[in-house]
């Protein structure tokens, strides 16, 4: 008997996941941005990272031996090491909110938070203050459920191996109602299409036509792809998030599973240039026994679909860097 068909959430977007909110701020002018995940209540969540050169905040907190249970917000910044400051404007405003970790009077939002490098893709990167704090902020602010793909929040500056990169998304609901969504900045050293034609990597996991519905690629190169970044230029920084009931453990093994996603889509994959990270949240609302192979495996397919995704939504470059697959291949 074939295996039943992955279907998509009504938004195909995280955002499926019952009670989870995202929201976007981008800088033209700096050419970056910011992206917020922020749960409706405090909920699990562990990370799995495969990449080389990660930029990470308060990933050690969501390792499944720590004390600090549940998190806030997830944020996933452009800006390298600068971007790391975007979950302070996170804090601060959940922080008034009365949200956060309870510490005797104060509360300490726990917000963790994994950047992407994109200083050198043309934009005006000399500020004399942090802008990733107030974008941070206004990511939050902006967030709800529905919210733009392709270039916007954290994957407005990305790129990947000849493409402008982007923001993805995507979800599936499993036949037991529990529904699985991925959020994705690709910023890749790697490839979203195979070799110099407009098909993706990703094609095999592809619902109707959410990137071009073009299939798989007629052939596949059998050399090494080239290089096109310098080490510390890359990544792919993404968050799993499921309804189902899992702990800390359980989303960290849920992570490690979704990397498959990143390898399926991406070519090369998880490079020690690239600082490839997942996280992984449960907000619990689905009671419905969970499956942890069939969990896993719809985590890694539904993310490779959001990397295509957010590589085919990228709108025009403006000629600076690589241009959009849209510009590439005359298709939209």
């Amino acid at each position: 008997m074939p295996p039943l068909p992955l279907q998509p959430g009504a938004r195909n977007l995280i955002t499926d996941v019952a009670g989870l909110r995202v929201g976007h701020a981008e800088d033209r002018t700096l050419r970056s941005g910011v992206t917020v995940l922020v749960p409706d209540a405090p909920c699990p969540a562990s990370v799995h990272v495969m990449g080389g050169a990660p930029g990470t905040r308060e990933t050690d907190l969501l390792a499944p031996d720590k004390r600090v249970q549940e998190v806030d917000a997830l944020v996933l910044s452009g800006g390298s090491a600068f971007g790391l400051d975007a979950a302070s404007g996170v804090m601060d405003a959940l922080a008034q909110a009365g949200r956060g970790f309870a510490v005797g009077d104060v509360r300490v939002p726990i917000v963790p938070a994994a950047i992407l490098f994109d200083l050198l893709n043309g934009g005006d990167k000399g500020w004399t203050t942090n802008p990733y704090r107030a974008l941070g902020r206004a990511a939050l602010d902006a967030a709800g459920r529905d919210f733009a793909i392709g270039s916007a929040g954290a994957g407005h500056g990305a790129s990947v191996a000849g493409l402008r990169g982007g923001l993805g998304s995507a979800s599936v609901r499993l036949e037991d109602g529990v529904t699985i969504g991925a959020l994705v900045a690709v910023n890749a050293v790697g490839a979203a299409t195979v070799g110099d034609g407009p098909h993706f990597w990703a094609a095999p996991f592809e619902s109707g036509a959410e990137f071009g519905g073009l299939g798989p690629a007629p052939t596949y190169p059998p050399g090494v792809p080239l290089r096109t970044k310098r080490p510390g230029e890359a990544t792919t920084i993404a968050i799993i998030a499921t309804d189902a009931a899992l702990d800390k453990a359980e989303c960290q093994r849920l992570a490690t599973s979704a990397h498959d996603g990143i390898a399926r889509a991406i070519v090369p994959a998880h490079t020690p240039l690239d600082g490839d990270l997942i996280f992984a949240m449960a907000t619990g609302h689905a009671r419905a026994p969970v499956d942890p192979v069939l969990l896993g495996h719809a985590a890694a397919a539904c993310l490779s679909r959001a990397i295509a995704r957010g590589v085919h939504a990228a709108s025009p470059s403006g000629g600076i860097g690589p241009p959009a697959w849209c510009e590439r291949f005359g298709q939209g």
